[in-house]
């Protein structure tokens, strides 16, 4: 083949080459474009979700107590799950992390195959005749194949740095989950409180409303009679109006209580429960409120300054990364390798090969990368040092709610023994005719408006208990509660929280020994 034949034939294989490629990136951006979600695939979404959400993985068998709510918010609330999740990945990511310390193994497997030999020809220097001629020394169609083996200690020691910092991640997502289980018992119990003060109130609601507007009528009747001067029986109405209000005040903050607790405890909306009543005569919460030991515990157990605890420890190993990046990078590689050209003296081969790489100009960032590092952990000081002394703000506010919810109990109860007493000694004077039926009606509204206060007292006195232990950041669950099904959770929380048992404190099991008085 003459060369002017041979350079025709290959300009025109580069431009049927450059036609293909020209056609391929036509079609390529043809063939992806934006397009909006169908209503199908919208729809499809909505169904599947209220499934989800309406579904209960364990029915409600029978009326719920405060171990159970806690259980079920635990197992099913979605913000709860979502934290789950989350330790789950930094879990695996760990795992991820631990693959990137094994050396890189590679295998290798390839054909190549062309129409003609590859072949060539020598030429003298000297005369420019040629030497020899045409010869090949590869066949036409030659599969390959290696296994090789690489490892760097430059990347080693790295991807040990960033072991140990997803490791530390771990830690922290679980400090975020028990951050998370604390705020959910708290509102829990919260709600579980109002919900069984709301659940009281219901029953005597009814009875206020009628007695009240039975009042207000005999009242009004007197007034437009001139039975007594007017002064009297408008008292009276204002005193009626007023018990009205507030009952009903209370009653609207905790009517929405069960649907907040149902909510929590990830039922679906609308779902008909029924709670275990305690009687208002329970034990009292009982705190040890010494100052110093609870601005200890706080700062020792709360999961947020945990977390930056944990966050300072992985800046600190970001410096450490920063020095071994000035090393210079060792690479060792060893591999086994076949050819099937038959021309090749030797098919089978092993290869063994040591490097060393260094870049001269890492020396002049790290300077920089260090500052980055440094300014990072004034950072994060500064952040624990503010979250430090908003966290001892809180448990000295949750200290000082706690006390004058007791104290509003108290008060409550006191008032709620002297109106019935009260209510008992006007029934006995209506009975022996020593006294009107407005005086007996208003007595029972009274006794009534106690009954709510009581509770909403109480509710308020569970609350400030359960904020003030969130305070203080003392474990609201047990540290290990598994694969456990909702009888085993509720039965292990009901453990872990009787005053009876001997269960130690978080404070005991995170101290050296050097147990704080917390909940008894």
């Amino acid at each position: 083949m003459l060369p002017q034949e041979v350079c025709i034939g290959a300009g025109r294989t580069m431009r049927m080459a450059a036609m293909a490629l020209v056609v391929l990136f036509s079609l390529s951006g043809c063939l992806i474009k934006p397009h909006a979600l169908n209503k199908e695939d919208v729809k499809a979404r909505v169904v599947k979700d209220f499934q989800a959400i309406s579904s209960v993985e364990e029915p409600i068998v029978g009326p719920i107590n405060l171990y159970e709510a806690v259980a079920r918010a635990l197992k099913y609330n979605l913000d709860a799950k979502v934290k789950t999740i989350q330790v789950q990945l930094a879990h695996q990511q760990l795992n991820i992390a631990h693959y990137s310390l094994l050396p890189h193994v590679s295998a290798n497997a390839g054909f190549d195959g062309r129409n003609n030999f590859a072949g060539g020809v020598g030429q003298s220097i000297i005369t420019g005749r040629q030497a020899v001629e045409p010869f090949t020394s590869a066949e036409k169609n030659i599969t390959s194949g290696n296994l090789a083996l690489s490892w760097d200690v430059l990347d080693f020691g790295l991807s040990f740095v960033r072991a140990q910092q997803a490791a530390d991640n771990v830690m922290i997502a679980e400090e975020e989950k028990r951050r998370i289980a604390v705020r959910l018992v708290q509102e829990v119990r919260s709600a579980y409180w109002r919900a069984v003060s709301a659940e009281r109130v219901l029953p005597r609601i009814q009875f206020l409303n009628e007695s009240v507007t039975t009042a207000l009528a005999s009242a009004q009747r007197i007034v437009d009679q001139k039975l007594q001067a007017p002064l009297t029986p408008l008292n009276y109405q204002r005193d009626l109006l007023n018990i009205q209000r507030e009952v009903r005040r209370l009653f609207r903050e905790l009517s929405t209580a069960k649907t907040q607790l149902a909510s929590m405890m990830g039922l679906p909306p609308g779902t008909p429960f029924d709670l275990v009543i305690p009687p208002r005569e329970t034990v009292v919460p009982v705190i040890n409120l010494d100052s110093e030991k609870m601005e200890e515990q706080a700062l020792m157990l709360r999961p947020e300054l945990r977390a930056i605890d944990y966050r300072k420890r992985i800046n600190a190993k970001e410096a450490k990364a920063v020095f071994l990046e000035l090393f210079p990078s060792l690479k060792v590689s060893f591999g086994g390798y076949y050819n099937s050209n038959s021309f090749l003296f030797y098919q089978n081969w092993l290869t063994y090969a040591a490097q060393v790489s260094w870049n001269l100009l890492s020396v002049f960032r790290t300077p920089a990368k260090l500052k980055a590092i440094e300014a990072h952990g004034h950072m994060l000081d500064t952040q624990s040092l503010a979250l430090s002394l908003s966290i001892l703000t809180e448990v000295h506010v949750g200290a000082a709610q706690f006390v004058h919810a007791k104290e509003e109990y108290q008060d409550a109860r006191n008032y709620q023994r002297t109106q019935a007493a009260i209510v008992e000694h006007t029934r006995n004077m209506w009975v022996a005719q020593r006294t009107n039926d407005l005086t007996l009606i208003r007595e029972r509204v009274s006794d009534v408006a106690a009954d709510v206060r009581l509770d909403a007292a109480r509710s308020g006195l569970e609350t400030a208990y359960a904020t003030l232990m969130a305070s203080l950041g003392e474990e609201a669950v047990p540290a290990i509660m598994g694969e456990q099904n909702l009888a085993e959770l509720t039965e292990s929380i009901r453990k872990y929280w009787e005053p009876s048992g001997s269960t130690m404190s978080e404070a005991e099991r995170r101290s050296d020994g050097h147990a704080i008085p917390v909940a008894q």
